[in-house]
């Protein structure tokens, strides 16, 4: 049981590390984001998006999370004696490692209740996941303070959990030392991912107030690279002729003197 906690662990808290680079990608501008978005839902594949790749890979992380949380919260203190008995010894003690168990506790227990909002989320709505999408979903749906919680929550709890395989599992039980090194190396990922987490939020916010009139539009990438959708995440791409400064060409006229629709 322990190893499979461990391992399972292990993989949340590295997928973890991945995910806030691939959601950070906005800061690279809302085509990076765009094109990391379409990555996951197999267009550079199959040539065609296919958002329930995203929802496969969701609902196996999903199964992850509460898999690991089953395994975990066995050891938690379940009766107030528990309780009681563990705080009189973390206080006695005063041992960072101690305290930092007790910070997975409390950050685990948070993310019991908070993770599975977003998971389901992603897992139902895979289409929404773009540059417009996610920031009026932070936005104007009201969803950043969720976030910002979970981001502290998920950042603390992973940096923690993958100090603590290290020392059980990776041979840096003994030595003052090596422990102290550990725990430098463990804050600077903290610190790292915290800033990074921020400001990545900070952008979707940004956005999604700067798009909070056209809330529900889908992102049309204005590069040349990639063409762009003509239905969002449903599937099927605009026709494409020549842009002219990176701008996404107009729907061709009808004869009738209007504009028609744009290719499939």
């Amino acid at each position: 049981m322990d190893l499979l906690q461990s391992v399972s662990g292990l993989i949340l808290g590295l997928f973890m590390w991945l995910h806030m680079f691939f959601v950070s990608s906005i800061l690279l501008g809302n085509d990076a984001m765009w094109v990391v978005a379409r990555f996951f839902e197999g267009y550079y594949f199959f040539g065609k998006p296919l958002p329930w790749l995203v929802s496969l890979f969701v609902a196996g992380i999903f199964g992850l999370f509460v898999l690991h949380a089953w395994l975990a919260v066995r050891k938690f203190p379940t009766h107030w004696r528990q309780h009681a008995e563990y705080w009189r010894h973390m206080r006695d003690m005063r041992h960072e490692d101690t305290t930092l168990w007790f910070v997975q506790v409390i950050t685990g227990f948070g993310m019991f209740f908070l993770a599975p909002v977003h998971l389901y989320l992603m897992m139902t709505h895979p289409e929404l996941i773009g540059p417009f999408e996610s920031a009026d979903r932070v936005w104007s749906g009201r969803m950043w303070p969720l976030y910002l919680v979970l981001l502290f929550l998920v950042e603390l709890h992973g940096s923690v959990g993958l100090y603590r395989l290290a020392v059980k599992w990776g041979g840096f039980a003994d030595g003052d030392g090596a422990r102290r090194k550990l725990k430098r190396l463990k804050w600077a990922f903290t610190l790292f991912f915290l800033a990074l987490g921020l400001l990545t939020l900070a952008a979707y916010m940004k956005l999604g107030i700067e798009h909070a009139d056209r809330v529900g539009e889908r992102y049309r990438p204005i590069s040349t690279v990639f063409p762009p959708f003509g239905k969002g995440g449903q599937g099927g791409f605009a026709g494409v002729g020549p842009v002219q400064l990176a701008e996404i060409p107009q729907p061709p006229l009808s004869p009738n003197g209007g504009f028609g629709k744009g290719g499939d």
